[in-house]
């Protein structure tokens, strides 16, 4: 489903300076899997995730999403692939804390202009699936840190994308919390979604249910 082929991602630090985020990277990534990528700060996780996200151009190489090259979109059409494709879960859950919880759970929806009737329906199905629809009138700020956790998971969701992506998604996460995203995170592989994680939390490491787990270190894959 998901395809780097001979990857770089080169920045310019400066006239005479470059940082090499990624060298000549290969990776496949099966439809359904749940990929857990890990290594140190800065080793490259984030860079492959925004790479599949269409978030940044990779210097040299290409990806592949569903036999499309998605790796030179414009703009434009970048965002739309992101739309229709991808589901985001953020470090921090990116929840809007003055609105409701039906409020942030809705807004990826936004830009498709839905029908009403869709609408509720989309609605009532995820915040149901993860234990929300109690508080789907309560504002964000108003939650516990587990609560806002869900909302920011049927936010990833709501959509049905093909693809999930967690950057770091503990790394400001108690380990009670912790534990309780991982037993979320269980429930969404059993939806057959594809889910790329980057963490260097120990948590996520030798889970039953993860597929594969892949090192990086210092811009390239280790195993």
């Amino acid at each position: 489903m998901i395809e780097l082929k001979n990857i770089s991602k080169i920045y310019d630090v400066n006239k005479n300076e470059k940082l090499i985020a990624l060298d000549a990277i290969n990776l496949t990534i099966q439809e359904g899997e749940l990929v857990v990528l890990k290594g140190a700060s800065g080793s490259g996780k984030s860079t492959i995730l925004s790479l599949i996200a269409a978030l940044s151009k990779p210097t040299n190489g290409e990806v592949i999403v569903d036999s499309k090259k998605i790796s030179k979109l414009p703009d434009y059409f970048a965002s739309i692939y992101r739309r229709d494709n991808i589901g985001f879960i953020f470090q921090k859950y990116n929840l809007i804390p003055t609105l409701s919880v039906k409020d942030n759970v809705l807004l990826p929806l936004i830009p498709l202009n839905p029908h009403a009737d869709l609408v509720d329906e989309k609605l009532q199905k995820v915040m149901q699936r993860f234990n929300i629809a109690h508080k789907k009138d309560v504002l964000v700020r108003n939650l516990s840190g587990g609560e806002q956790q869900r909302v920011a998971i049927a936010r990833s969701y709501v959509n049905d994308p093909k693809i999930i992506i967690a950057d770091e998604p503990t790394a400001n996460l108690d380990e009670k919390l912790s534990l309780h995203f991982i037993e979320m995170l269980r429930e969404l592989k059993l939806l057959n979604k594809t889910i790329i994680i980057a963490t260097h939390d120990p948590l996520f490491f030798n889970l039953d249910f993860v597929d594969r787990e892949i090192e990086i270190h210092n811009g390239k894959i280790l195993r």
